[in-house]
């Protein structure tokens, strides 16, 4: 597909919190873990890498349709650190009308001030972390916010314009159907554009992992997390919410995130920032690339800093890759994915159809479409669909 077609993306990761949760195993730094690195440090390195990606990218540089600042707490940068990269963005690339420009914040990182100086500089949406209304739950995940904080800065997006989402985790353990009946509805009530819900992974090399493995805490039962999930679609479709990915609800076509929509779409973008991933797909009969850049703030600044490239390894995809790939995305998507991208496998579709897994009628018009079942085991569909 060449560069004319796909859409291109900036993503910009901002690696810093006040506390490390305890379920986190993103690319994020504590204060007592920056070995000196800086907010203000990060902020020059990550627009010497914009600065550096136009020259990499040359003629298949274009206008962003999507920016996306993820984290960490990227709210936790002063707002107008966040406009001078945003601005970087625009230098370098440049945006097409009506670009989608988020911003993920914690509930107690941003006030109506900030909030509406990020409106005023271009920012759409944000995406604020509510992850749970009930206190233990959040004790449990060791979040900082009170419940009440998730209203009050959803309520100071929407008075400045900006369009609302809000993240939440289910099976975190010691959570009860009925805690997580009580977030749904606490989410539904705030009225936003768009809703996610994950399912809590509790990662070995995480604090909670270790709290799990000594005996501590003990991890929710995989037939209770089917049942919040499915609680979930009941709860937000019954409010008009309609899920167009897997973990993803939206009132309306535009409230979907454009950006994720791209990452499931296999679009083109650039990762600012430590542990940033970039991907560019195949031109002009170059295979398709992904790189990552290196982890930490302070080995991220110095390489840039000293004029040498931030990314650690790369990754030559071929078409192979990519036909995989694509599977594994696309299938969790509400429109489901054309039958033509998995041939020879009708054994395995018929078998999925037998399974209630996915749904008859929409494979005899030639799409797969992953029934509510499906999205349940999404990842075992996947494995019987692909070598």
């Amino acid at each position: 597909m060449p560069d004319a077609v796909r859409d291109f993306g900036v993503y910009v990761h901002v690696p810093f919190c006040s506390v490390r949760c305890g379920y986190c195993d993103f690319n994020t730094y504590a204060p007592g873990e920056l070995g000196g690195a800086t907010p203000a440090g990060y902020v020059e390195a990550a627009l010497l890498e914009m600065e550096r990606a136009r020259e990499v990218m040359g003629e298949r540089a274009r206008p962003a349709s999507t920016v996306f600042f993820g984290g960490g707490t990227p709210t936790l940068l002063p707002a107008d650190a966040m406009v001078r990269l945003l601005d970087g963005v625009r230098d370098v690339w440049g945006l097409v009308p009506g670009a989608e420009i988020t911003t993920e914040a914690n509930p107690d990182s941003v006030t109506p001030a900030s909030l509406e100086a990020l409106a005023a500089a271009g920012f759409t949406r944000v995406s604020v972390g509510m992850q749970s209304a009930v206190p233990h739950v959040l004790a449990t995940l060791e979040r900082t916010h009170v419940p009440a904080n998730v209203e009050t800065a959803v309520a100071g997006a929407r008075a400045v314009g900006l369009a609302t989402s809000v993240d939440l985790i289910y099976g975190t353990p010691g959570e009860s159907l009925a805690d997580w009946s009580q977030s749904l509805d606490a989410a539904i009530a705030l009225e936003p554009d768009h809703i996610s819900a994950y399912a809590l992974v509790i990662e070995p090399g995480t604090r909670m992992g270790a709290q799990l493995r000594r005996g501590e805490i003990a991890a929710t039962d995989p037939d209770t997390q089917a049942d919040m999930y499915e609680l979930a679609e009941s709860r937000l479709s019954d409010a008009g919410y309609a899920w167009y990915e897997v973990s993803n609800w939206a009132r309306t076509e535009r409230g979907r995130c454009r950006h994720n929509v791209a990452y499931w779409t296999s679009q083109d973008w650039w990762g600012i920032g430590p542990g940033a991933h970039s991907y560019l797909g195949p031109a002009r009969g170059s295979e398709a690339k992904r790189w990552w850049n290196v982890k930490h703030p302070r080995a991220y600044a110095d390489r840039l800093i000293a004029g040498e490239e931030p990314a650690a390894e790369y990754e030559q995809l071929t078409p192979e890759d990519l036909e995989l790939e694509s599977v594994m995305l696309r299938v969790r998507l509400a429109e489901g994915m054309p039958l033509a991208l998995v041939p020879g496998r009708s054994d395995a579709v018929s078998a999925l159809i037998a399974d209630g897994l996915i749904d008859g009628r929409a494979a005899l018009g030639g799409t797969l479409l992953l029934t509510l079942r499906g999205r349940l085991l999404a990842d075992a569909v996947v494995r019987a669909l692909t070598p």
